[in-house]
């Protein structure tokens, strides 16, 4: 049995250990905010946060979770207050939507890791999570307004 905790609730999975998280998440714990890309760690839709650092839930094996803590969108800010979501919002980031999970994801922990990231940081933290709507300059700026507070 592996332990581990979703959005701050203790959890138990008996599964097989080399489900992916991302499965797990979406059809067993009924989060289905994390998105299915690519299924290859190429796209970053699927990004979530283990132990609070951005990591892709489609190449994650469930056996690599014993103890281990799980943050999705859904626990980011329950209510939908967190300052990125509220950016994303402002800036109308979204259009699709599809990648958005996985790109607040990401850059959630390019802002717990940089409170104040150049563009150069943003750009280098967010390569690895493609927005086939290509909203990457809206991407950057409400990132750069959630990293100085305008939300």
């Amino acid at each position: 049995m592996i332990k581990l905790r979703v959005n701050g609730e203790d959890r138990s999975f008996g599964g097989d250990p080399s489900m992916p998280l991302l499965w797990y998440l979406r059809d067993e714990a009924g989060l289905t905010g994390t998105k299915f890309g690519c299924g290859q760690a190429l796209c970053g839709a699927c990004t979530v946060h283990v132990d609070g650092s951005a990591t892709r839930a489609c190449q994650t094996q469930m056996g690599a979770l014993e103890g281990r803590s799980v943050t999705t969108i859904e626990g980011l800010s329950p209510d939908g207050n967190h300052p990125l979501q509220k950016a994303w919002v402002q800036y109308d980031v979204a259009q699709c939507g599809y990648c958005q999970a996985g790109q607040i994801m990401q850059a959630a922990d390019l802002l717990k890791a940089k409170p104040n990231p150049t563009d150069a940081d943003i750009d280098s933290a967010m390569a690895g999570n493609i927005c086939r709507c290509g909203t990457y300059q809206r991407i950057r700026s409400a990132i750069k307004a959630a990293a100085r507070g305008e939300i």
